[in-house]
């Protein structure tokens, strides 16, 4: 089954979607996947690398989750808005230049309307950034910026991700999607090191697809084993997502 939202005037790609038995993955105009849902369970997270976007529950204490601001640039499919909302009951704002995205995710992709807790606003992540209006209010910053040939971020740069860090709260956290067959790992994980410092960085194993998820934090933190297993197993109970699996293949960058 496939279906298409055709683009407005300006140069933006053509939005559509694919169901692959029980999977919807949406895509722009190219086979690469921008994001999915699980068609029985719409506000689970069903990619590998998307569920560790949510890493950065294993910094804060679970039972102030509800009274945090999530924010993600980017929306895809709008797995993460979703769960944040829906899941973790909390304040979620999404940045998307596109507003084809929006439709089809709204359409698609089970993304609720706008109410208290849930704002999509259509714009740019670098203005977002750099604006004033969030500085220091997001608790957990997610940023996954593809174009509709995926080859590389399209925001990369160190002055971006100092922009990122100020938006954060005081332990705040940004976790970024490293992706692309233009991407650079090493390159990127330098300009995040390089507006977060060395020791607020954490970073995965890169998953199956190549995907590398990159975490950083607003001030360096230091857990103990101890402690992060404990997060872990509280995530997996609470929210169902596979945190202890995480530990074995996440490291400080």
């Amino acid at each position: 089954m496939r279906g298409e939202v055709k683009p407005a005037a300006r140069q933006l790609p053509e939005v559509n979607f694919s169901d692959h038995g029980d999977i919807r993955y949406l895509h722009l105009g190219t086979e690469w996947i921008q994001g999915s849902m699980r068609l029985d369970e719409p506000y689970a997270i069903e990619l590998e690398y998307v569920q560790r976007m949510m890493a950065w529950l294993l910094f804060v204490q679970p039972q102030s989750v509800a009274k945090r601001h999530a924010m993600q640039m980017g929306l895809g499919a709008a797995s993460l808005t979703k769960f944040c909302h829906r899941k973790l009951r909390m304040k979620t704002t999404a940045i998307e230049l596109n507003p084809q995205v929006v439709a089809a995710c709204r359409i698609w992709f089970k993304l609720p309307k706008d109410d208290a807790r849930l704002s999509v606003v259509l714009g740019d992540a670098a203005e977002v950034a750099a604006h004033a209006h969030w500085r220091g209010q997001v608790d957990a910053l997610q940023v996954d910026l593809y174009d509709h040939e995926a080859a590389a971020p399209v925001l990369d740069s160190e002055d971006f991700y100092r922009d990122c860090r100020g938006l954060l709260t005081e332990d705040g956290c940004m976790t970024v999607n490293l992706f692309g067959r233009s991407s650079s790992y090493e390159r990127s994980l330098k300009r995040i090191r390089g507006a977060f410092g060395a020791d607020a960085v954490w970073a995965f194993k890169p998953t199956r697809e190549g995907n590398t998820v990159v975490l950083a934090l607003r001030e360096p933190a230091w857990p103990t084993r101890a402690e992060l297993d404990a997060r872990a197993a509280e995530i997996e109970s609470r929210w169902g997502l596979p945190a202890k699996k995480w530990l074995r293949v996440f490291r400080r960058a």
